[in-house]
């Protein structure tokens, strides 16, 4: 892709979600070269994300201009987005005409609610991995996944990840390693336990206890959202 042909990208905001699955990605997608970066949602008025971080919308729905990439995080507002018949007939319709469509965490369960998963590989947070079934995805235990034009990151802080991959994928690998340069994107956690496949097995029951109400309340929505589609 041209350094000069601008590339429009379309991030939904919406209330509840967690916003680093938002604003890691759109670190790196404001870096990229002639990038047009739209924050998406019904109103202009602020957003605020689960933890209190409030955001504004630079554009609505109605006003938003056709998009090369869009994108859908997650968070525990994704549940109501599932059965928001309004957000899901914009996504439709803004996927009809992209070049990717794209999720981070349980974003991916919203384009599985609209109907844009059916055949695909994906990724979500590891604890709702396994819904990406009831709408017809097949679930991939990966960092970022990529099936045709579809590319989703799995939880939070794997939207970094999938940026990066994204911006490579479109301006070249070298575009998108001066962006990780820039950010200085060289992680070292002090611990080795942000995966299930890394943490001790006592450690990832006790995770999976304290958001079990809370996966069945997400579950139960992506059973009603699946059975409408």
């Amino acid at each position: 892709m041209s350094d000069t042909q601008p590339v429009s990208f379309g991030l939904l905001l919406f209330p509840d979600l967690t916003q680093l699955d938002l604003t890691g990605p759109f670190e790196v997608f404001a870096r990229a070269p002639q990038a047009r970066v739209h924050l998406i949602w019904k109103t202009l008025a602020p957003v605020t994300s689960d933890r209190g971080l409030a955001m504004l919308p630079t554009t609505t729905f109605a006003d938003c201009p056709p998009l090369d990439i869009i994108c859908v995080p997650g968070g525990p507002g994704q549940i109501a987005l599932m059965e928001d018949d309004e957000t899901l007939a914009f996504l439709r319709q803004a996927a009809a005409r992209a070049q990717l469509i794209t999720s981070v965490c349980t974003g991916s369960l919203v384009l599985g609610a609209a109907g844009l998963l059916q055949g695909y590989q994906a990724t979500s947070h590891w604890s709702s991995l396994d819904q990406l079934k009831l709408f017809g995805a097949q679930p991939l235990q990966q960092r970022v996944v990529r099936d045709r034009n579809r590319i989703t990151g799995a939880g939070v802080t794997s939207g970094i990840d999938f940026a990066l991959t994204l911006v490579a994928d479109l301006y070249g690998a070298e575009v998108a390693q001066n962006i990780q340069l820039q950010m200085e994107y060289d992680p070292q956690p002090p611990f080795n336990s942000g995966s299930p496949l890394t943490a001790a097995a006592a450690l990832v029951e006790q995770a999976r206890n304290i958001s079990a109400s809370f996966i069945a309340k997400r579950r139960e929505a992506s059973q009603r959202a699946a059975s409408r589609l």
